[in-house]
């Protein structure tokens, strides 16, 4: 398969992009865990896990809890799938705008909203959250991704490593590059996250509008300038 240049993909699809949304994963999932109740919102894996344990040990009550923050993941999917077409009639922003605007104020509101109420309020939120981005942000410059967890780039790494060693393969150490690129800058936001909690606690969460923002501008002038006229363009993988 044939790369293209970053300039023949939408500036939702470019890798910078994908970095600062997977430093701004990084920042939710140690919200949740250090501030929100010990949890992480960004995935279900392990949500279903304990339901299933649940299950098993005859605790009905408790599996049952798992089914609203899976539910909410289930909805996010359902609301990022079902809005772009409508949001494409208007013809001012793309969706993918749209979300990062969503995910901005939201994440301003759950500053706002003191400890003291039940984590289960704002880890609903996240995983709603968490599920929209990972199903609108599929593909960097024609490299599959996902942008809310580590594990398929931990994946890829170890196929690029494979390929190098064996085939010599360049084309696999430059995705594996930028997968690896992905896995530090999910790091990178979840240290930080956890560096400040101490010292902000619930409002520890406005340090991911930083990444937000700069993506939100990024994307507002592409969408309103140079993109303005193809805003009914999909980005690859949908």
């Amino acid at each position: 398969m044939e790369s293209k240049e970053e300039n023949e993909y939408l500036i939702c699809e470019h890798k910078v992009i994908y970095l600062l949304l997977m430093m701004n994963a990084g920042m939710m999932g140690a919200y949740t865990f250090n501030v929100r109740g010990g949890v992480f919102c960004n995935a279900q894996t392990a949500n279903i896990v304990i339901m299933s344990i649940a299950f098993g040990k005859g605790n009905w009550s408790h599996a049952l809890y798992y089914l609203i923050p899976i539910s909410a993941y289930l909805m996010g999917t359902i609301v990022s799938e079902a809005l772009p077409s409508p949001v494409k009639k208007y013809g001012f922003l793309r969706w993918d705008t749209w979300l990062i605007v969503i995910e901005f104020f939201t994440l301003l509101i759950v500053g706002f909203m003191p400890l003291t109420i039940p984590h289960q309020v704002v880890q609903i939120m996240i995983n709603f959250l968490a599920s929209m981005q990972y199903n609108t942000f599929r593909q960097a410059e024609g490299i599959p991704m996902a942008t809310t967890f580590c594990t398929n780039h931990v994946r890829q790494v170890g196929i690029a490593i494979t390929k190098v060693i064996r085939k010599k393969d360049r084309a696999a150490l430059e995705r594996g590059l930028v997968h690896l690129g992905m896995l530090i800058s999910f790091i990178i936001g979840g240290f930080l996250l956890t560096y400040v909690c101490d010292l902000l606690q619930e409002k520890s969460i406005w340090i991911a509008l930083i990444p937000l923002g700069l993506i939100l501008i990024r994307l507002i002038i592409a969408d309103l300038t140079i993109e303005h006229e193809i805003l009914d363009h999909k980005p690859s993988g949908h």
